[in-house]
């Protein structure tokens, strides 16, 4: 009786606690996204109180962008990081909104067409751990709580690194834990039971609001996270907490 072994087995990941494999994990973030893209900036601003558009303008702020940089925005979604920078890089910049998302970026679109700034942002649909752009590409490169969903986070970092010019700006900003105790046992218990079920009540959507701070708690804290960037080539790398620890942005520079 001949017996088969399993000599290559088969690669498990995250999505959020559930473990699935790896191969799969583009599907179940595409699912996930297509399932609140019409939503997405009003549940992000309703379980944020608004304050999301505050962190993003700080972390636009931060980069220290110029009139001409070009900028690619990965993960860039709905685009809210895009039009920020794009009023900063006017009149001769651009603004390149990168996302695997078609309905994401589809959903972002009428508020972009709304800006005065909207002839300098295009949107490229695209997987962020093969940027479709050539080595020495940007002036700055920027993600906003879309890395943590990349079946490899590391190869999307490696990407901007790739594509960002030497002395390029990069800045990540996403999701953390609250740095004082007692405000992350109330963060965790938001977190955990009313946003799933106001995702459920608003969106129809429970699911997306149960993975959604699940995928925070998995992703590194922000030393490693500095650690990691730095293995990969970034310097000057330093970090800002806001709101004591919920979001954090991350900064530094393609090295010469």
């Amino acid at each position: 009786m001949s017996r088969t072994y399993l000599t290559d087995p088969e690669k498990m990941t995250h999505f959020g606690y559930l473990a699935i494999p790896e191969k799969e994990k583009v599907e179940w973030v595409r699912r996930h996204f297509n399932s609140v893209a019409r939503k997405y900036d009003s549940m992000n601003t309703l379980l944020s109180l608004g304050i999301h558009y505050q962190w993003k303008r700080m972390a636009v702020r931060m980069m220290g962008l110029r009139s001409g940089d070009h900028v690619l925005d990965v993960c860039g979604g709905t685009g809210d990081l895009s039009r920020m920078a794009a009023g900063r890089v006017a009149p001769s910049g651009r603004v390149v909104l990168y996302d695997i998302n078609w309905e994401m970026m589809a959903a972002g679109w009428p508020k972009t067409s709304a800006s005065p700034y909207s002839s300098l942002v295009c949107s490229v649909q695209g997987d962020a751990e093969k940027i479709a752009f050539p080595d020495n590409s940007f002036d700055a490169a920027m993600v906003g709580f879309g890395i943590r969903n990349l079946t490899h986070f590391e190869k999307g970092f490696m990407e901007m690194h790739r594509v960002l010019k030497v002395g390029g700006v990069f800045m990540c900003l996403e999701f953390s834990e609250p740095v004082t105790p007692w405000f992350r046992r109330v963060y965790d218990f938001y977190s955990f039971h009313v946003m799933p079920l106001i995702g459920k009540v608003l969106a129809n959507c429970q699911p997306a609001y149960i993975y959604l701070p699940e995928s925070i708690r998995l992703f590194p804290n922000p030393d490693e996270l500095k650690s990691i960037l730095e293995r990969i080539g970034f310097r000057n790398m330093r970090y800002r907490r806001f709101t004591n620890g919920i979001a954090v942005v991350h900064l530094g520079k393609k090295a010469d």
